[in-house]
């Protein structure tokens, strides 16, 4: 292990939950790592592009940009993937090191907050090494000026002395690939952004695809489980890889103690039941949200604040960690006038909307 890693694997997982405490940071359906989590990574981290499993696109593609950088004899073009947490953005950047047969320096963004950090970084690299920049786009800006040279010329230049009488000086970099992972894209700047040779974007995974993923880190895990325990603990992750393997985690230690250690549908319903994940993925916090918006607002809309209140925490909890999952599986709504319950809110909270309330019609989208 080299020196970045024991620095700043815990970095990255704390840049996506720095403003989070108590319970919301503790989510067993957090897409964040934990220091449990990156320790279990690592043993089922898949080494090669062919165990590596889902996001058949960018695996094809990716494949490409690597047998053609072997075949010339070359290093691999930069490399920029984004997605949500929890996707594979570490793995396949430690697969591109495996299959370039070249050593990973692992960083990220929020750890290099000078020049000098990264011009550290950068001078000691090995030719062909691959440098893993997580989370790049809170990298500081006279860092990532310097790195729009790094990447292009090979070449960055140090600064020696202050004022009029400061002097840059010219250092020679060994050719590197340099992948950066991002969860916000759309933070980085253009001029960052064209300096990557290839650029792939992370899907969240099917269902069939999960499924995959649980019963090869069963295998791995030494667990035993069945094809519906593995249906039923895919169809509650989110379509996050890292969230099916906690909950499969989670739900081995009930089977151990509450069972004959073997995972079924019932098993894995009763262990999820427990640990407060329902059919469809929602914990604790999001069923709150869901519950204060229709049973005391009668489904809205409602402002944030207000929400936040009535559920009893911070409004960027609900904001940031809630709300993206509720609307991406269309349970609410983000309108002008607030918040929105859907139907499916309704009907998954086994509610009877009132008249007036569940619909969102094009009045309430657009502010009508």
């Amino acid at each position: 292990m080299n020196w970045d890693e024991t620095t700043d694997d815990t970095t990255a997982a704390a840049g996506a939950a720095e403003r989070l405490v108590g319970p919301a940071a503790e989510r067993l359906v957090d897409s964040v790592a934990d220091g449990e989590d990156q320790a279990v990574e690592a043993a089922l981290r898949p080494k090669d592009l062919g165990e590596f499993i889902g996001q058949e696109k960018v695996r094809e593609q990716l494949d490409l940009v690597l047998r053609a950088a072997r075949a010339r004899g070359a290093t691999a073009d930069h490399v920029l993937l984004s997605g949500a947490p929890g996707l594979g953005k570490t793995t396949l950047s430690m697969i591109i090191a495996a299959e370039m047969g070249a050593p990973i320096r692992i960083t990220s963004g929020p750890a290099i907050q000078h020049a000098g950090d990264l011009a550290a970084i950068l001078s000691s690299l090995q030719e062909g090494e691959v440098l893993f920049l997580d989370e790049i786009h809170r990298m500081s800006r006279p860092a990532e000026e310097m790195l729009y040279m790094a990447m292009e010329d090979f070449r960055v230049d140090v600064i020696v002395g202050k004022g009029p009488g400061a002097t840059a000086i010219p250092l020679e970099l060994p050719p590197f690939t340099l992948v950066g992972a991002t969860t916000r894209a759309g933070l980085l700047p253009p001029p960052l952004r064209d300096r990557f040779g290839f650029t792939a974007h992370m899907e969240f995974y099917e269902p069939a695809e999960l499924e995959r993923v649980i019963h090869r880190s069963a295998q791995l895990l030494d667990v035993e489980i069945d094809p519906a325990g593995a249906t039923e603990i895919a169809g509650r992750s989110r379509g996050t890889p890292r969230i099916a393997n906690r909950l499969l985690r989670r739900v081995r230690d009930y089977a151990q103690v509450k069972a004959d250690g073997v995972i079924n549908r019932d098993i894995a319903g009763a262990a999820l039941k427990v640990y407060e994940v329902d059919a469809r993925g929602l914990d604790r916090l999001d069923r709150a949200v869901l519950e204060a918006l229709l049973k005391l607002f009668g489904g809205g809309p409602v402002g944030l604040s207000t929400l936040a209140v009535a559920v009893g925490e911070e409004r960027e909890t609900v904001e940031e960690v809630a709300e993206p999952f509720l609307v991406r599986e269309g349970l609410l709504a983000r309108t002008p006038r607030g918040r929105v319950g859907t139907p499916a809110a309704w009907a998954h909270l086994g509610l009877v909307p009132p008249r007036q309330a569940g619909g969102i019609g094009q009045g309430d989208l657009f502010g009508a």
